[in-house]
């Protein structure tokens, strides 16, 4: 496994009460899968089970505003539609803190009417960006939020995700010599554990 990223850990009992609620609310589901990117799995994370519970969209928008914050990130977002409920919650927290952050979602292409945009919300030219997902696999999604985000004139500051399936793509992201977070992890065998 990869280590976190050193000086932006997520403190372990958060991880933790993570992964105990994913289980409670049956956000993991074992048996033969076929992922966003085609590939095969033991096992699904259904991270929508728990971006869209009142307690799971509390916990992760504390986490990503921490992480926001000690960054110096002006905007979070990420691909629709794993983005969206964890964009949305940590706009609520933000903004009941008294912390002036934006979001955005990103289409994987552009409209065909109306704007004919590809990213929607708040992502100006020049901020800083989080870009967030509830998993990364081969991290696909990421990098064309990453490249929208960029081309936009932004920096991306980090990425994060609530699950790192370890299938090439964190490793990429970090090659790539961006910052990666995650609070959970699994390995070749399926079984997801705590981050670290």
């Amino acid at each position: 496994m990869t280590q976190p990223t050193k000086g932006l850990l997520v403190r372990p009992e958060v991880c933790k009460a993570v992964l105990t609620l994913a289980k409670e609310l049956d956000a993991l589901k074992f048996g033969e899968f076929v992922l966003s990117s085609g590939q095969k799995s033991s096992y699904y994370f259904d991270g929508r089970l728990l971006s869209l519970d009142a307690e799971g969209a509390g916990i992760l928008a504390e986490v990503v505003v921490d992480l926001a914050r000690r960054l110096g990130v002006q905007a979070v977002g990420g691909p629709t539609i794993g983005a969206d409920p964890i964009v949305g919650a940590a706009l609520s927290l933000a903004y009941r803190n008294g912390y002036a952050l934006k979001g955005f979602l990103v289409r994987s292409e552009a409209k065909g009417h109306g704007m004919q945009r590809q990213v929607e919300g708040s992502l100006r030219a020049g901020s800083t960006a989080m870009v967030l997902d509830d998993t990364c696999s081969t991290g696909g999604s990421l990098f064309r939020s990453i490249e929208t985000v960029e081309a936009q004139g932004c920096k991306v500051a980090a990425v994060f995700t609530v699950l790192d399936r370890h299938q090439g793509g964190s490793d990429e992201l970090r090659r790539r010599g961006y910052t990666y977070v995650t609070l959970l992890e699994a390995d070749a065998e399926g079984n997801v554990s705590v981050a670290g």
